[in-house]
């Protein structure tokens, strides 16, 4: 009895031995991965996943982890998604998928681009689940009006899979709130009846300068003109007017030919807005410069000269457009 006693305590031994050997072993394995992304299907356990990566010659063996997963089974419980798993032990990526910590992408919505420049993006953005058909997806973003200008410019996250308009909609919220809140804080009094026309203003303003420290004085220009019941004069909401016509150089007929956004022929706002404004260029609108000037003309490195009269502006034009075309 005591011989067998001793076999049993031995045996015991090396067995433990054994699976102290093996668990310290699986702490240590790298997954020898060969993509920097992989997928885990809805449904998928445990042995699969580790049949599937068998096979790849991304571990050795599933024995040792299958063995393991009888000591810890929580753990072994995965949620499907995207992952990023490269230069990660494999009990580490086994956790990662364990806890859903998923692969964020990221889409950025760039400051002065228009909604057809969005949709366009998300067509060619990876896990993105888009609709082709645009009506369903302004249904499903419920934005009553054209959808122009109502997506805040701003970096977004998102898992793979995510609905094209699910992104949209987190856009048009952001954009309801920054738009609000520089309603509830405009200057008074300003020429402008709604939260709706400040968002056109806006766009306008973002689309005439990318210089930050201006765009109060450019607001400036508007404000007064629409005050003065002058019209806006803005080559932006020309060329948006113009849609597939325009051919990258604004021309004189352009000027002339009328479209309900070109503000050389129309007097006030343009229906819509023309681009998707930043939250700078909304509180520009809002709380515009107080300022004498009516003109404002490109000195050609992002910035521009202000006038207060047409005087003024024709002696910067001859300064900073003509000398230019000439030098040219």
């Amino acid at each position: 009895m005591k011989k067998i006693s001793l076999i049993l305590v031995l045996l015991l031994m090396v067995t433990s031995a054994l699976v102290y050997y093996q668990f310290a072993a699986i702490q240590k394995e790298t997954l020898k991965i060969n993509s920097d992304l992989y997928e885990v299907k809805s449904g998928v356990g445990f042995n699969r996943l580790c049949n599937d990566w068998q096979r790849q010659g991304f571990i050795h063996s599933c024995f040792k982890y299958q063995v393991y997963a009888k000591f810890v089974p929580q753990l072994f419980h995965l949620k499907a998604g995207v992952y990023e798993l490269r230069n990660l032990r494999v009990l580490d990526a086994i956790s990662k998928i364990h806890r859903g910590e998923q692969k964020q992408f990221s889409f950025t919505i760039i400051a002065g681009e228009t909604f057809n420049d969005v949709l366009s993006k998300l067509k060619s953005s990876p896990y993105i689940v888009f609709s082709n058909d645009k009506q369903q997806l302004l249904a499903q973003l419920q934005i009553d009006s054209e959808p122009e200008g109502w997506l805040l410019p701003e970096t977004y996250h998102y898992e793979a899979y995510t609905k094209a308009s699910a992104l949209l909609k987190r856009a048009n919220i952001k954009m309801q709130q920054v738009l609000e809140q520089a309603w509830q804080q405009r200057a008074a009094p300003l020429p402008l009846e709604t939260p709706y026309q400040a968002l056109i203003l806006a766009s306008i303003i973002e689309k005439e300068t990318g210089y930050a420290p201006e765009r109060a004085t450019i607001a400036s220009v508007f404000v007064n003109r629409l005050n003065k019941n002058m019209r806006l004069q803005t080559d932006p909401t020309v060329i948006y007017g113009l849609g597939q016509e325009f051919d990258g150089d604004i021309k004189r007929r352009d000027l002339r030919q009328y479209t309900p956004y070109n503000t050389y022929r129309i007097k006030g706002l343009p229906p819509t807005p023309i681009a998707m404004p930043s939250a700078d260029a909304i509180y520009a609108a809002t709380q515009p410069a107080q300022t004498p000037y009516y003109y404002f003309v490109s000195k050609g490195d992002g910035q521009h000269h202000f006038s207060k009269s047409l005087r003024e502006h024709n002696q910067a034009v001859q300064k900073y457009i003509l000398k230019r075309n000439n030098d040219s």
